[in-house]
């Protein structure tokens, strides 16, 4: 079963959730603000993806740090507890298909073809 990794009230959340729901497929949700990411499951993610797939840049949080932290987002070693510690700022939704890829954001062609 595919997990899906991100906040619940988030509209690119609730459009992959459709997604699945339409398609008849179930998926297990992990919400970020119920369960927050622990650092091994990131690292996960950054290897996997990449840590620019990653760390959402574009959102309201990143955008409110300071530029210490910014540039802590660059370096996996320091972004790690920044995601932890603010979990908005992980790219929403992250997937974890069965065979065991991964993708971040929303790419509905790409999901579909794994259904």
């Amino acid at each position: 079963m595919t997990k899906i990794y991100g906040i619940k009230n988030c509209n690119t959340m609730k459009k992959t959730f459709a997604l699945f729901e339409e398609a008849g497929k179930p998926y297990e949700f992990v919400d970020y603000k119920k369960q927050k990411p622990d650092a091994d499951l990131l690292g996960k993610f950054i290897d996997a993806l990449g840590l620019e797939q990653v760390v959402n840049k574009r959102g309201t949080t990143f955008r409110k740090l300071d530029e210490v932290a910014k540039s802590a987002a660059d370096n996996k070693a320091t972004a790690i507890p920044l995601l932890q510690e603010k979990s908005s700022m992980i790219k929403r939704p992250i997937l974890v298909f069965e065979d065991g890829s991964m993708q971040a954001g929303l790419d509905e062609k790409r999901i579909s073809a794994k259904f």
